[in-house]
């Protein structure tokens, strides 16, 4: 099933007449035709309705891993593990202004990850059924509904401006930097980044979220309430609450080449989450882009400690075959977080991460890439964390890459 709806994306068709740009897995905001608009949730081009254009669109948008990992140190593992996501969206516009949206999000974590979680040491960050972390490891998403979205968005007559309404029962509220499953530095790398939980991505899987964007020129404001408790990632359900929790963000598109993010989430439970990211694309060569993401992300209280910090530094440099990559990750982590006995300090103990990675595209057929990739992880712990982890450890992976987009218009 899952294969097959990735092979959804093999025939590209688009409707005629319509300027909705080039659809690719790293597609960017300057791909975006005159009639479509850069979604920063799902991290795609959007259809935007226009006087006198009727629409109608399907689009496809997905990413599989097969991952081999090895680790070394004292809590290092082996493992066979698959992650992978699959975007189906469809539209329609509703007389001249309005754009009517549903988008579903589906992936098979539940039943291609190991029960402990696919291996990524330091990592911390939600319960199984038993209620155990998901210790040195990260939790599948939710499945197969990782989300699903109904929106409207609004053309309010001028360039591009417009106003986005939506509800999902699953999906992403409006805080954090663009989710590494979407943002062209994360599509490459088969691991969620260390600061997932530490003021990052965490929200994209939220509950209950009913949301509001508004898009004036370069600068777009957006604001949603949610529900607390995040759905369980190893049970097949869809639960809904009352939203009693807020986020907030504010957008700054600098040019087609940059934009800057700032965002605030405040949690029932007093948690609070901040965040700031800045990403950059730049076209070297015909054949060479660059594209760069810097994240920072922070959290309070967390744990038992006051306060943690997470910073990433991505990079892609991307040629037609070639894709060379990095994740640099200088974030804080508790002894309690990481189960270490005797470390009973409160506070967060910084530590460092840095992944080097390379893919290279075996084949393509129309829009669907597969590519063979590798990634070696050095991990530098504070001295308190080295008699647990068996010093600094190194870790290491190697997968296949099966991904691609699709539109048809009707």
């Amino acid at each position: 099933m899952w294969l097959f709806l990735v092979f959804l994306t093999l025939e590209v068709e688009s409707r005629a007449g319509m300027e909705m740009g080039p659809q690719s897995l790293w597609q960017i905001p300057s791909d975006c035709g005159a009639m479509s608009v850069w979604d920063t949730s799902m991290g795609m081009c959007m259809p935007l309705p226009m006087p006198g254009m009727p629409m109608k669109m399907l689009m496809t948008h997905g990413n599989l891993f097969g991952t081999q990992t090895w680790q070394g140190g004292s809590r290092g593992t082996q493992a066979i593990s698959s992650t992978q996501m699959i975007m189906i969206d469809s539209g329609s516009s509703l007389g001249d202004f309005h754009y009517l949206n549903v988008d579903l999000m589906i992936t098979a974590e539940k039943w291609t990850v190991p029960a402990r979680g696919y291996p990524l040491l330091l990592q911390i960050g939600d319960r199984n059924q038993y209620g155990a972390p998901y210790l040195d490891a990260q939790h599948p998403h939710s499945s197969p509904i990782m989300g699903i979205t109904l929106s409207d968005t609004i053309w309010l007559g001028g360039a591009k401006d417009h106003i986005k309404v939506f509800f999902a029962p699953r999906g992403e509220a409006t805080d954090g930097p663009i989710a590494f499953l979407h943002r062209a530095t994360g599509i490459i790398n088969p691991d969620a980044p260390l600061g997932h939980h530490i003021g990052q991505d965490v929200s994209h899987v939220s509950s209950t979220v009913l949301g509001f964007s508004l898009k004036l020129s370069k600068i777009r404001f957006e604001l949603s309430a949610h529900h607390e408790s995040e759905a369980p990632p190893d049970q097949v359900n869809l639960p809904i609450g009352v939203p009693d929790s807020f986020s907030s963000r504010f957008i700054y598109e600098g040019s087609n080449e940059w934009a800057t993010y700032l965002s605030f989430g405040h949690l029932a439970s007093g948690e609070k989450r901040y965040s700031a990211s800045t990403y950059t694309y730049l076209p070297l060569t015909s054949a060479w882009t660059f594209h760069n993401s810097l994240i920072w992300g922070l959290v309070t209280p967390y744990d038992s400690a006051p306060s943690l910090h997470s910073f990433s530094e991505e990079f892609l440099l991307r040629g037609d075959r070639p894709r060379i990559w990095c994740r640099l990750e200088v974030l804080q982590r508790t002894g309690g977080e990481l189960e270490i006995p005797a470390l009973i300090h409160p506070n967060g103990q910084w530590l460092t991460a840095l992944t080097l990675g390379y893919t290279h595209n075996l084949s393509r057929w129309r829009e669907l890439d597969l590519g063979l990739g590798f990634s070696i992880t050095k991990n530098w712990l504070p001295e308190e964390f080295r008699s647990t982890y068996g010093g600094n450890p190194w870790s290491g992976k190697i997968f296949l890459q099966l991904g691609g987009m699709g539109m048809w218009g009707f």
